[in-house]
């Protein structure tokens, strides 16, 4: 395992602009490699990707960026991907090798991991080096949440894991940053796969929540489905996301799309409302990050309050009307 060196962060591109998750796995690595002392390397591969974004990810953190293009490579397909990702791994040896836990991530490191017989630890919320033997230890909740599992992987290398995006925020861009980037050229038997792309439909949501500065979540606090609509109107009269707990998606009130936490999506908006929200560690873990909280509920001693910058405790049915009507009335006036 001595030839092993060096963390890798597996960065994601789309029509050729790297993606967001890319930062924020810079910043995971950046922490990994001083821990370490050693170097951090982002790993890429598509088609026509953009110089400017190439060279950002060194201002973000990356000492190398090693780069693999191919027309097989535009899109993401999991047979050409994972063949080139492998020869990259043979040839380089990456001690470590994080990537986000996005449709790709979940997909591509999984198939490689088997390929290249090594271990990979899924939706990881902490990384960490362990002291005196240098390994990665990665945790990350089982048992429905309620048990943090921290997971070594002793014996071969890479050491793999996926973490969640939106659970950190970007690494932050030094322009004077510099670093080398390496193109390699992929190889000659790379398998176009068996999986044809017929095209791509995007999210046609006003408000995306994984993406959204704003974001109002609704709880159990709310009683029924009926009374969606009630949180809703405070959620159009922030411009936000509407999301939800896991009662309220189980119960069928709102879709998954709108599940927040462990099981559901993990966001890091500017702000936070939590609307007959309870606060469970599962539903925690995916929007305790956001910059600011803001809490209603009825019970004193709801864990909600503990990570919350403002709390009301209050009978949501009377303090929401009349927050939504100021929150109107101060736009209006603005």
């Amino acid at each position: 395992m001595t030839a092993f060196q060096g963390v890798w962060i597996l960065a994601e591109q789309s029509a050729g602009r790297v993606l967001r998750i890319s930062h924020e796995l810079l910043a995971r690595g950046r922490e990994l490699a001083q821990k370490r002392g050693t170097d951090l390397t982002a790993v890429l591969l598509g088609w026509n990707v953009c110089r400017e974004d190439l060279q950002e990810l060194i201002e973000r953190g990356a000492d190398r960026v090693v780069v693999m293009e191919s027309p097989v490579l535009e899109h993401f397909l999991v047979e050409p991907a994972a063949a080139a990702l492998a020869e990259i791994i043979r040839q380089y040896k990456p001690e470590i090798l994080i990537a986000g836990a996005t449709s790709t991530g979940r997909t591509l490191m999984p198939y490689v991991a088997v390929g290249i017989h090594t271990g990979l630890t899924a939706d990881c919320t902490v990384l960490d080096i362990e002291a005196g033997t240098g390994n990665l230890l990665q945790t990350r909740p089982t048992i429905g949440g309620n048990v943090l599992a921290t997971i070594k992987t002793q014996n071969d290398r890479p050491q793999m894991a996926t973490v969640r995006p939106r659970s950190t925020r970007p690494a932050p861009r030094d322009p004077g940053r510099r670093g080398e980037i390496i193109r390699l050229q992929p190889p000659e038997d790379l398998p176009p796969g068996r999986i044809k792309r017929l095209g791509f439909v995007p999210d046609q949501d006003e408000h995306p929540l994984a993406d959204a500065d704003v974001a109002v979540a609704v709880g159990r606090g709310i009683k029924k489905g009926e009374n969606i609509p009630l949180v809703q109107r405070l959620a159009n009269s922030l411009g936000a996301a509407l999301g939800a707990t896991r009662d309220v998606v189980d119960r069928g009130w709102l879709s998954y799309p709108h599940q927040i936490g462990l099981s559901g999506q993990t966001i890091t908006p500017k702000l936070y409302v939590g609307v007959g929200v309870s606060g469970s560690i599962q539903h925690l873990a995916g929007m305790q990050t956001s910059e600011t909280i803001v809490a209603v509920n009825n019970d004193p001693d709801a864990p909600i309050f503990q990570v919350a910058d403002l709390g009301i405790v209050g009978d949501l049915f009377e303090v929401v009307p009349v927050l939504t009507e100021r929150i109107k009335q101060s736009r209006s006036s603005s």
